[in-house]
């Protein structure tokens, strides 16, 4: 991976954890599409823009590894990162992390498709433009 990491501080609530206290699996998926969503919005590609272009990004692909477990009232972080850049697409490198130590980390593989149809389309040129820079 390289390029500019973005990072969004979270804290572990209990609807976020089974009955040990151990955060569900699924949820670390939350926490990335936070940080994903965020991660835009700081760029100023929030739902305004978004709506405004008539666009949707949906999950295309998702490969998550699973290194350690956050519990309940953690203080954890999630990342994202421009992994690669297609025309209609976004492949995201993704981790969170506690104080530093690596729980989850993955790509997701997000598609651009418009509002309307759900067919795919190119990324604005704008919004390619800004991603690819991060790239590094």
């Amino acid at each position: 991976m390289t390029g500019e990491e973005f990072s969004l501080p979270l804290r572990v609530y209990i609807e976020d954890t089974d009955a040990g206290g151990i955060v569900y699996y699924v949820n670390y998926l939350k926490f990335m599409e936070r940080a994903r969503t965020e991660f835009m919005r700081s760029l100023g590609f929030g739902k305004d823009y978004i709506f405004n272009h008539d666009l949707m990004f949906v999950v295309r692909d998702v490969a998550v590894h699973y290194r350690g477990p956050a519990r309940l009232d953690d203080e954890v972080c999630a990342t994202a990162a421009i992994a690669r850049l297609g025309g209609a697409s976004i492949v995201m490198h993704q981790r969170v992390l506690r104080s530093g130590e690596v729980l989850a980390q993955g790509d997701v593989t997000i598609a651009c498709v418009d509002r309307s149809g759900v067919k795919p389309r190119r990324l604005p040129q704008d919004m390619s433009q800004t991603l690819q820079s991060l790239r590094g």
